[in-house]
């Protein structure tokens, strides 16, 4: 199972400038970010697409930092060992697309990665109890996925409480992705998270150290 020592910043490569982007993850790296996550949409499961393992495996080569690789696809078994071999940390699926979320999380783990499984903000905390035993992360979607720039969607909280809760039988931790920004982020880690997703917030602005910093200081 994963272990945290303090609550995590993982800044969303999803906002990042695509065009430069190992110059992007440089900087959020020195500017002090403790994971980065990387946000897989397939046009199917999401209205949008995004990127593929290879863009993971570029990344790879680029950081040393743990890299968080979100599936949010149709088929979530077609991926899963294509972004173990490109160097993921840590591979999250969502229940709603998973046909035999066990089985997949199990794979996972057994190649090497730590397993997550998300929820979309209209999917409740019981579609996932049945595996809270064996999940090391657990990504509450707090805005409908597909787009970055979102607003945060307020009720997520209670998940996030309700899971913290959880936690006293379980070992996982609890990931938040969507909207996060420096007003909110404190009383989402008030309400148990320990990994924090953040896009707009910190790759809009110009100074990535300050931006990161100024989200730590109100957790």
């Amino acid at each position: 199972m994963l272990s945290v020592i303090m609550k995590l910043i993982a800044p969303s490569l999803l906002s990042a400038d695509f065009s430069k982007l190992a110059l992007e993850v440089g900087e959020v790296e020195a500017a002090g970010a403790d994971w980065l996550h990387l946000d897989v949409m397939d046009g199917h499961f999401v209205p949008n697409l995004t990127v593929g393992p290879l863009v993971a495996e570029a990344v790879r080569k680029h950081t040393k930092l743990p890299l968080d690789c979100h599936l949010m696809v149709s088929r979530p078994e077609d991926w899963i060992e294509h972004f173990a071999k490109a160097g993921a940390h840590c591979i999250t699926i969502h229940a709603e697309a998973a046909k035999h979320l066990h089985r997949q999380v199990a794979r996972i783990q057994e190649l090497g990665c730590k397993a997550g499984v998300s929820i979309n903000p209209a999917t409740p905390v019981s579609q996932i109890e049945e595996v809270l035993p064996i999940v090391d992360l657990v990504l509450v979607m707090s805005v409908n996925p597909g787009f970055g720039g979102q607003k945060f969607i307020e009720p997520t909280l209670s998940k996030i409480e309700r899971l913290s809760q959880a936690k006293g039988k379980h070992k996982f931790l609890i990931e938040v992705d969507g909207g996060v920004t420096a007003s909110n982020i404190g009383r989402i880690s008030k309400a148990g998270c320990d990994i924090f997703v953040a896009g707009s917030a910190i790759f809009s602005e110009k100074d990535r150290a300050r931006a990161i910093a100024t989200l730590r200081a109100a957790i």
